[in-house]
């Protein structure tokens, strides 16, 4: 679901401007969270797992908050330079198409994490 979701129901408007505005981050996560609507009926609490999906892929995706997450990792072992300095959470030095990938993987993994979660648990 998540990838469908993700990069079969969202547009080009939504994905160029998620992070700048609130009105397409808002309008990608709806769209996004409908096929969830499928399997939120399992959840122990359909409801609550249908809010916390809708939700955490909005704040995930309006702050980029996959980026921060990166970056505190990458501090892990190593000095890191400035979170202005690093747009995708990686080093300057990283090649521009390893971590633009790099950082669509984490996105991923966060999105796919809390949806287990709340599919499961809640």
């Amino acid at each position: 679901m998540h990838l469908f979701g993700d990069y079969i129901t969202q547009s080009h408007w939504m994905a160029e401007n998620k992070t700048k505005a609130n009105l397409p981050a808002w309008a990608h996560a709806l769209v996004y969270s409908f096929p969830f609507l499928l399997l939120t009926g399992k959840a122990p609490n359909p409801a609550l797992a249908g809010v916390v999906i809708l939700v955490s892929h909005f704040l995930i995706d309006r702050y980029r908050l996959a980026r921060y997450v990166v970056w505190a990792k990458n501090h892990i072992g190593q000095k890191m330079p400035p979170l202005a300095d690093c747009p995708t959470g990686y080093p300057p030095d990283v090649p521009a198409w390893l971590s633009v990938w790099l950082l669509i993987a984490a996105d991923n993994t966060l999105h796919l994490a809390i949806n287990y979660v709340s599919l499961r648990w809640l």
